[in-house]
């Protein structure tokens, strides 16, 4: 299901959509009200939905979809105006799975790049089965693995690297916005998106949680309290000298940034003094990294299945062996700011 109000982008978007074998367009709607009431009869798999919308915008829209009748949703944005930036990034903590670039016309340079993003996001996401809410239950240790650390056995964090992908926006809103303003130690963020929205993104995060949020850049020494957000297109690591450091170097797990070469960096610069999260996502990124990490000595947790939108790259490193914890999301916060502040009560 399409929901755009503007005819040129709707012709774009059924155009775009009618190329790719994988898709058919089962609806198009011009408003957030005609598709919600669209929605029983048309019962679409993944929906493509406008965010400036006339009447209901597409942040509320959402927001109704996800408590009725919920279904995957893709928010198409436009990434430069800081407006749009908000209300999508609002409506990726309500629900919706994914934000992309609107479509460019047919003669713009990166018209190809958008359009294959957008088929790719749509396909993607319509395979992610969706609820309204996702019971919490206690953390269930995989055989073998134990679910809390052994006393005495782990050095106080000084660093922590973060990673999501798929409902990441929002699972992080929940763990940093549970996170002290002032917790002595700097946070490094992988979260997969657009290279074009991460600046808002990462605005969006400084308003909304108590620690400072920013973009990453190169050289940089991070500071406590503050979280460093991984810009597009760049892996992000700590070097020796403990300075981040961006770079292009080729993919990894088919992400850059890639959370494996973070949490890498970390085993290697920090050893025991590192904490690592992984949190909700498709694929494998970061599985092999935290894995270095509880391998040197870091405390390493993975978000539980019953929380995570997408439980891919946190069952790919439980599999592995690598999480040293697995909690439901609304634990992950306090487990970290114990291990930071209270690290001999645990």
């Amino acid at each position: 299901m399409v929901v755009e109000d503007s005819p040129v982008i709707q012709g774009l978007l059924r155009m775009i959509i009618a190329a790719d074998p994988r898709l058919q367009v089962c609806a198009v709607c011009p408003s957030g009200e005609a598709a919600i009431a669209a929605l029983p009869e048309v019962n679409p798999d993944v929906i493509s939905m406008d965010i400036r919308l006339p009447g209901m915008d597409g942040l509320e829209a959402t927001r109704i979809i996800m408590s009725r009748l919920p279904t995957p949703i893709v928010v198409i944005a436009d990434a430069v105006e800081d407006s749009s930036l908000r209300i999508s990034m609002n409506a990726l903590r309500s629900g919706a799975l994914s934000v992309v670039e609107k479509p460019a016309g047919f003669s713009h340079a990166h018209h190809a790049a958008i359009a294959e993003t957008i088929c790719t996001q749509l396909y993607i996401m319509s395979q992610v089965p969706v609820i309204r809410q996702r019971p919490l239950r206690p953390p269930i240790a995989p055989p073998g693995q134990t679910l809390r650390p052994e006393r005495g056995q782990r050095a106080t964090p000084a660093i922590a690297g973060i990673v999501a992908s798929t409902g990441g926006p929002a699972a992080l809103a929940r763990v940093l916005g549970g996170l002290p303003a002032d917790l002595p130690i700097p946070i490094l963020v992988v979260q997969h998106m657009g290279a074009a929205f991460m600046p808002g993104f990462a605005a969006w995060l400084d308003g909304i949680v108590p620690m400072q949020v920013g973009i990453a850049v190169s050289g940089q020494t991070p500071m406590p309290g503050q979280v460093y957000v991984a810009p597009g297109d760049q892996h992000l690591t700590i070097a020796a000298d403990g300075k981040l450091r961006l770079g292009r170097e080729a993919q990894v797990s088919s992400q850059r940034p890639s959370g494996t070469v973070l949490f890498r960096s970390l085993a290697q610069v920090c050893g025991p003094r590192a904490l690592g999260v992984l949190l909700t996502g498709m694929g494998e990124d970061g599985a092999e990294g935290l894995l270095a990490m509880r391998h040197n000595g870091a405390l390493t947790l993975t978000e539980d299945d019953t929380t995570a939108v997408v439980y891919g790259m946190p069952q790919a490193a439980v599999k592995l062996g690598a999480s040293s914890l697995s909690l439901p999301l609304d634990r992950i916060a306090e487990t970290m700011r114990r291990a930071v502040l209270e690290p001999a009560s645990w």
